[in-house]
């Protein structure tokens, strides 16, 4: 998915007014306010680069003048020691921006390697990889962004684009008939349940679910319930996925599966700025 401009921009201002703060005390008080240099953004270890439009708008949030050449194209996979950007202007700008500019670098560059070896896990399959809303607040367009480009497919951005029934709405109806009678009757939008056991997926395929999230199931229940669902709905397998169980998920039969880990436990990628 793509992330608007002005959006990068908005993220950027907040990052670098609590970056900042009244001003960068040690870049002014050594870097005289004309003084001009020149820097590359390194990746120290082998990675999908994202994060570039993040790098761009951080630096020119400092001063628009600023000169930033990906060196690289977004999604890029590189090795150890590639520079991906080109900086020139400004010093002050430079080295006030340094951290704002690494940390969303590094942190949308691991969710995007780590995207990747998850879609890499499952090649040769027809099981797409999804993200979830397990996102940083404030965060979540940047890091369903990287998903995007580690080759993964977006779930819900948002509450208000896709119904998902979970255990704790069923507890506000007598049943998975009912809940999905309540849902269709209040929205268009397609409708996913959540199931927990073999009986739950027969009852959201009788109430005409239109996708079932197939949670935390063995091997041998998620086959069974691609059996029971012979095709008619999309199966969404979720929970307990790890890079060392996710081939033999897919090999059931499921069409996706979520993995919260893209974002709320990918460790960022080593990367650097260094002045030439």
């Amino acid at each position: 998915m793509a992330v608007a401009t002005d959006t990068l921009e908005r993220l950027a201002y907040a990052a670098l007014a609590e970056d900042v703060g009244e001003g960068d005390v040690t870049t002014d008080a050594i870097v005289g306010p004309d003084a001009t240099g020149s820097a590359l953004l390194l990746v120290k270890e082998p990675g999908v680069v994202c994060g570039l439009g993040m790098v761009e708008a951080v630096l020119r949030a400092l001063d628009p003048e600023v000169a930033v050449e990906a060196l690289t194209e977004e999604g890029a996979l590189v090795e150890s020691g590639t520079a991906v950007v080109r900086i020139s202007g400004s010093l002050r700008a430079i080295l006030t921006g340094e951290r704002t500019a690494l940390n969303y670098l590094g942190r949308l560059s691991g969710i995007a390697t780590l995207t990747r070896r998850y879609v890499d896990e499952v090649d040769g399959t027809a099981v797409a990889i999804l993200d979830t809303r397990k996102t940083t607040p404030g965060l979540r367009l940047l890091e369903k962004h990287a998903v995007a480009v580690g080759g993964g497919r977006n779930h819900r951005l948002a509450l208000d684009d896709g119904v998902l029934i979970k255990d704790n709405h069923l507890r506000s109806a007598s049943s998975i008939a009912e809940a999905v009678e309540r849902a269709r009757g209040a929205t268009p939008l397609p409708v996913e349940v959540e199931c927990d056991t073999l009986g739950q997926v027969s009852e959201a395929l009788a109430a005409g679910a239109d996708a079932i999230l197939l949670d935390n199931m063995s091997l041998e229940e998620l086959r069974a319930a691609v059996a029971l669902a012979n095709g008619r709905v999309r199966l969404e397998a979720s929970g307990g996925v790890t890079l060392e169980n996710v081939r033999a998920i897919a090999a059931t039969g499921v069409d996706e599966i979520s993995v919260g880990a893209l974002t709320h436990s990918a460790r960022s990628l080593d990367v650097s700025l260094e002045l030439t």
